[in-house]
């Protein structure tokens, strides 16, 4: 998620009801997949060991530190989780994470919006790699976008209601996104063992950034569309669980360990509409959160491996 995503409009009812009709399908979850038997979830990560961040604006972090200088318009933060955890173990750290990456840009070229073009985050990864880290699919299909700009639209015309979750029910015909969400991390996590075959995978999931039930003046979203954000973020998560039993990766349980520290919250680990605060980017996680998670990782790696 870009930290402009605010600022994008979609245009027409017909667009509107596309993307919010395939935001619906979320919230049916993702059918349960066994646990693949291939996976290096035992294997130790010592210091200096190569360690390759792949993801989006919420792991690049934009604001949550000083500002990298080669990151150009991915804009991300030396004080990031993926730094965070390479300072804790003595890691070899290549972040390729960058603000507006869906999936595709693991394989393909993205051009952010304030900056030149960078190659395919799968680049970073070879052979030599131990661990990989990877923070996707939250972009895909324009879910955020949908979430925090067309669902925030709607609050202005009908703010006691539930105009996004309404025009859904009316238009249950998009296809089911959360399969293809959890299909193409599969495909990542496919394309890294392929350049990286003893590498650790893990997939970090997505904090939770909506209350389950009350919004709030950082949370404009009409009053009966809150509950429907909550659970499409509960829904993205279940895909990126899902893709990790189907490959035998590590999944980062982040949206249960920040239950309680959403927009709303009295301690908020995500940033609102307006932050109130400078170090986190309208949407996007405040230090904290990349704390929690850099920890949440230290505790997995420093463990036995077990998988979600």
């Amino acid at each position: 998620m870009h930290r402009h995503a605010r600022r994008r409009r979609i245009t027409g009812r017909a667009g509107a009801v596309a993307v919010l009709a395939s935001v619906a399908l979320l919230l049916a979850g993702c059918p349960a997949e066994p646990r693949a038997p291939e996976g290096n979830g035992d294997r130790p990560i010592a210091a200096g060991d190569r360690y390759v961040a792949l993801g989006d604006s919420y792991t690049a972090g934009y604001l949550t530190g000083a500002l990298d200088p080669d990151s150009g318009g991915c804009l991300r933060s030396l004080d990031n989780y993926p730094r965070r955890l390479a300072r804790a173990l003595d890691l070899e750290l290549t972040d390729v994470s960058c603000g507006g990456a869906t999936t595709e840009h693991v394989t393909t070229v993205q051009a952010p919006s304030h900056g030149s073009a960078v190659p395919p985050q799968i680049d970073a990864v070879g052979e030599d790699t131990a661990l990989v880290t990877i923070g996707l699919g939250g972009n895909d299909f324009n879910l955020f976008g949908v979430l925090i700009v067309s669902c925030v639209l709607a609050a202005q015309q009908d703010p006691a209601g539930s105009p996004c979750s309404d025009l859904v029910a009316e238009n249950p015909e998009a296809l089911d996104n959360v399969g293809k969400i959890r299909d193409r991390l599969v495909e990542v996590v496919g394309a890294v063992r392929d350049r990286a075959p003893e590498a650790r995978v893990l997939l970090v999931g997505y904090p939770q950034p909506f209350p389950a039930s009350t919004g709030c003046d950082q949370l404009p979203l009409a009053d009966g569309d809150v509950p429907f954000a909550h659970d499409a973020l509960i829904s993205l998560n279940s895909a990126v669980a899902s893709a990790a039993r189907k490959t035998g990766a590590e999944y980062v349980d982040v949206g249960r360990a920040s239950e309680g520290h959403d927009i709303c919250s009295a301690e908020p680990w995500i940033a609102g509409a307006t932050p109130p605060r400078t170090d986190g980017a309208a949407y996007h996680p405040y230090p904290e959160e990349q704390e929690l998670v850099a920890d949440l990782l230290l505790g997995v790696l420093e463990s036995e491996g077990e998988r979600d």
